[in-house]
């Protein structure tokens, strides 16, 4: 592993710092920032990251959690109890930041894709500095803020049942988007649960509906960014 502190020369996978960062082998590309759940950035994060690179964006993602992977739901509770929301804040506005320095416009606007508790800050961050994103991609997370200041438009992915996002919590959030005259669309996945989109949680993943979600971030991807 290259040492953080020194740029790559590899333009495949590197380590930097607490983030994981993949320029696509054709040269930088759109940056696309991309949060994790509160699993911590595991090897599916990292896959989302390279499949990106494949397509032509510059991604990164972050590691929210400091190193910590929680083996269930009771533990990463415990670990978001434990951490401070306000440096998570911090770091995603610096990981904007970072990954400019690598994207193709180092001047421009990022997208932003977010799984679950990832969604939620995508969605704060699109919104605390509009200027700085160009698009939003929420798996299966909410976020109930103002929305006045969004200009990004949104693409939601969720599951038919979902005991972490109620229909009323996305409802609201979408009649909210709407009312506001925001770009939103969000599509259902018949069958699915939350984490459906994630190869590493073989209880709930969905291999066809993740297949379709992720066609349809890439379609969203190319019509709201210049990536």
């Amino acid at each position: 592993m290259s040492d953080p502190a020194e740029p790559s020369s590899d333009p495949r996978p590197a380590s930097a710092g607490s983030a994981y960062l993949v320029v696509p082998d054709d040269g930088p590309g759109h940056g696309v920032l991309v949060l994790h759940s509160w699993w911590g950035l595991t090897p599916a994060v990292k896959a989302v990251v390279e499949a990106l690179a494949d397509a032509g964006y510059t991604a990164l993602a972050p590691d929210l959690l400091d190193g910590a992977l929680p083996a269930d739901g009771d533990e990463a509770r415990d670990v978001l109890a434990d951490s401070d929301p306000n440096e998570t804040a911090a770091l995603v506005l610096s990981s904007i930041v970072a990954l400019r320095a690598h994207s193709a416009d180092p001047a421009g606007p990022v997208a932003v894709l977010g799984f679950s508790m990832g969604a939620s800050w995508a969605l704060w961050v699109a919104t605390r500095q509009p200027d700085s994103v160009d698009a939003v991609v929420a798996y299966y997370g909410v976020q109930n803020i103002d929305f006045e200041a969004l200009r990004a438009p949104v693409l939601g992915h969720f599951a038919e049942t979902d005991p972490l996002v109620t229909d009323d919590e996305l409802v609201e959030m979408q009649a909210h988007l709407l009312l506001l005259d925001k770009h939103v669309e969000v599509h259902h996945y018949p069958g699915t649960g939350h984490w459906f989109a994630e190869a590493d949680r073989p209880e709930h993943h969905d291999e066809d509906a993740a297949a379709l979600a992720w066609d349809r971030t890439l379609a969203f991807l190319a019509a709201h960014t210049d990536g």
